[in-house]
């Protein structure tokens, strides 16, 4: 069934293969293209057994997809969530490839997920399920070939027992072959901040374009994890007042504006971003309706519809997290004025230095987080600028620019190898 004429829902997988067909289109390349790159290189589906503490055994299901190597080795986090599919996961490994391409990285893309909750196991059972991923998936893993890296709900310390698995299976050590891993590992310094401190540094340079300043803005937060909770501490050092916040359990709202460390140190006591001191608990769909200067999805995909976009009330949309947008929902925002920094550009900081902690680990040679961050801060300015020139000039919104700086980049790639 040809693309254009899929009904797309939910599918996040349909969802990028109809971005990267406009992308194409809007450049005029060959359609070879769009067949090369509508499917995944390689995807793996395994079965995980797991032996849990209280003795019984319980098999999980992975997924690791590969889009392309065209550019380099593939390149993209593993999430352990019980919504896990493998649509999902091989529509995250296309978004990779063009996120590392607007990035200007060597690096394909990939994604890796397990079926899992991870909030129902213990610490023991998840190093045996993460132990037991890796050994699954060893043969098509390696630092010349798949680099993961953290996701939903995983971690350093994930990343850290996956290494040391790797490490194992091939009988030395390989800091290179996993990244975001504990600094005493083989991890990079900054890390942990690179989505968010790149997703601030984004929005930052969209509202300079557009002849703003993000000192005195609001900002709403839907999602307040890492990305989440760190964005809105950088916003806040930068004048911009917090007025809501989520998270999966609730919400937290006060227009006067919160204390975004506060609000961690309260989430972290007692679960919730729910019940803060001066707030007050909204609806979640409300939430990404509330009239602000900077609305931040930064949890799961496909939370911006068709259905919520005309009531969307934010300067600026800036997606932390991937695919929260779909694609009947761009279109809306587009001719009502709302700019949109898509994810492959919003959030790429973290594949950025995870790029850095990469080179670090094959040269064993580590930087300073004050190099990290220079030299993050200098490669989110560059990619901003180059998308902001093609949007200006082909007169289409972000997202589409976004994927026409990365699919020229790719489609060089794919000609100079004969791919195409």
């Amino acid at each position: 069934m040809n693309v254009e004429t899929m009904v797309q829902h939910a599918n996040p997988f349909l969802n990028a293969q109809r971005q990267l067909l406009t992308a194409v289109d809007q450049l005029g390349l060959d359609r070879a293209v769009y067949e090369v790159l509508k499917e995944p290189e390689r995807v793996v589906v395994v079965s995980i057994p797991v032996r849990m503490d209280d003795g019984s055994l319980r098999t999980f299901i992975g997924y690791r997809s590969q889009h392309t190597l065209v550019t380099g080795p593939a390149k993209g986090g593993i999430r352990f969530h019980p919504d896990v599919t493998l649509d999902e996961v091989k529509a995250l490994s296309m978004w990779m490839t063009f996120k590392c391409a607007v990035m200007q990285l060597p690096f394909g893309g990939g994604k890796g997920g397990v079926v899992c909750n991870p909030k129902a196991m213990s610490r023991g059972e998840l190093e045996r399920l993460s132990r037991g991923y890796v050994r699954a998936i060893a043969s098509v893993l390696g630092p010349e070939l798949d680099i993961p890296a953290p996701d939903v709900y995983t971690d350093a310390q994930v990343m850290g027992w996956m290494m040391d698995e790797y490490s194992r299976i091939v009988g030395k050590d390989q800091p290179g072959v996993i990244t975001g891993k504990p600094l005493v590992l083989g991890g990079s310094a900054g890390r942990s901040e690179a989505t968010a401190f790149g997703c601030v540094v984004a929005a930052r340079e969209t509202a300079r374009h557009q002849g703003w300043e993000l000192e005195g803005a609001t900002a709403v937060i839907q999602g307040y994890g890492n990305a989440g909770s760190i964005s809105a501490r950088m916003l806040h050092e930068l004048g911009v007042r917090i007025i809501a916040v989520s998270d999966s359990t609730g919400t937290a709202y006060d227009p006067r504006g919160m204390d975004p460390v506060a609000l961690l140190a309260h989430k972290r006591r007692t679960g919730s971003v729910r019940g803060f001191p001066g707030s007050q608990e909204i609806p979640p769909e409300e939430l990404l309706t509330l009239k602000c200067d900077i609305l931040i999805p930064a949890a799961l995909e496909n939370v911006i519809t068709a259905q919520n976009a005309p009531k969307i009330q934010a300067r600026l949309v800036v997606e932390a997290a991937n695919g929260p947008t779909t694609p009947e929902a761009d279109p809306i925002l587009f001719k009502r004025g709302i700019t949109v920094v898509p994810d492959i550009l919003a959030n790429a900081g973290g594949v950025t230095v995870s790029y850095f902690e990469w080179v670090q680990n094959l040269n064993r040679w580590y930087w300073s987080e004050e190099k990290v961050n220079r030299r993050l801060e200098r490669a989110m300015v560059q990619a901003c600028q180059r998308v902001f020139r093609l949007a200006d000039h082909h007169r289409v919104n972000l997202r589409e620019a976004a994927y026409m700086a990365a699919l020229e980049r790719v489609a060089a790639a794919l000609k100079a190898r004969g791919w195409v």
